[in-house]
């Protein structure tokens, strides 16, 4: 085997389905265009149709498979629906990609219960409701496979001015820890995939100029995130070739943040 198609077979995902939370926003939505291109049948989720549209052409326009599924990542009978739509159209689902989130940057003495309430229902709620949805179906499928939920270097280190996402982002790595020790005997295996500061629809309002100058100062590499890089990071966690091992990880994509003290 030469060097080109044992890469190719360690990281296919060719014949797999993957069902992708949060695929209508720009970081998942480039994690779908990813597992798309290494052969896996990509579901995207999301609740809006036409950046739905925009990613699926995209996916098309390169030569892989992907269609839309519209669902709220926060309902519990929704999920359960997408799941069942998923098996009928595709016959099976291995990769479950839990990304839907929000964020906010008020003041923690201003935090509403009412905005407490929404950030813990979207960030914690809905990956606990994706992750018992779907890992119940690959548990019982009896054939294994990744979930991949999507934490954050707030859920690693405190970083100021996120509170209630940190503690739903610190909450989200606790509990995919804690699955990966359960679902293990089951060869269904749970990760954090880790970005570092990737500028996104969901983080945009908290990125000040002060707080740009701040990040780059702890960022080694000196510059934020593009989307497709965090595509290498996910197929490593999605393949069953190249992270047959791999489970109960937090895979941290930051240029340097973390390593950065003084």
């Amino acid at each position: 085997m030469n060097p080109s198609d044992y890469l190719s077979s360690l990281f296919s995902l060719t014949g797999k389905v993957a069902v992708v939370i949060g695929g209508t926003g720009e970081l998942c939505g480039a994690m779908a265009e990813g597992l798309a291109g290494a052969g896996a049948e990509v579901v995207l989720v999301g609740r809006n149709a036409d950046k739905a549209h925009a990613r699926l052409a995209k996916i098309s326009g390169a030569g892989g498979k992907a269609w839309f599924h519209s669902a709220e990542a926060t309902s519990k009978a929704e999920l359960e629906a997408l799941r069942d739509a998923v098996v009928a159209r595709s016959g099976r689902i291995d990769i479950v990609i839990n990304g839907a989130g929000v964020n906010s940057a008020t003041p923690y003495f201003d935090i509403t219960e009412e905005e407490f309430d929404r950030i813990v229902r979207v960030n914690l709620k809905g990956v606990f409701l994706g992750c018992q949805v779907f890992g119940k179906h690959l548990v019982e499928q009896g054939q294994g496979g990744s979930i991949i939920n999507l934490g954050s270097m707030s859920g690693v280190v405190p970083l100021s001015r996120v509170f209630t996402y940190s503690a739903t982002k610190g909450a989200v790595h606790n509990l995919s820890l804690n699955l990966a020790r359960e679902w293990a005997p089951h060869k269904v295996r749970v990760n954090v995939l880790v970005p570092g500061f990737f500028p996104a629809e969901q983080n945009r309002k908290v990125l000040t100029p002060d707080r740009v100058t701040s990040i780059m100062g702890h960022t080694p590499m000196k510059r934020f995130g593009e989307a497709r890089e965090l595509i290498g990071a996910t197929l490593l966690l999605a393949s069953d070739g190249a992270g047959s091992f791999i489970t109960g990880e937090e895979l941290i994509v930051d240029g340097g943040y973390h390593a950065m003290t003084i």
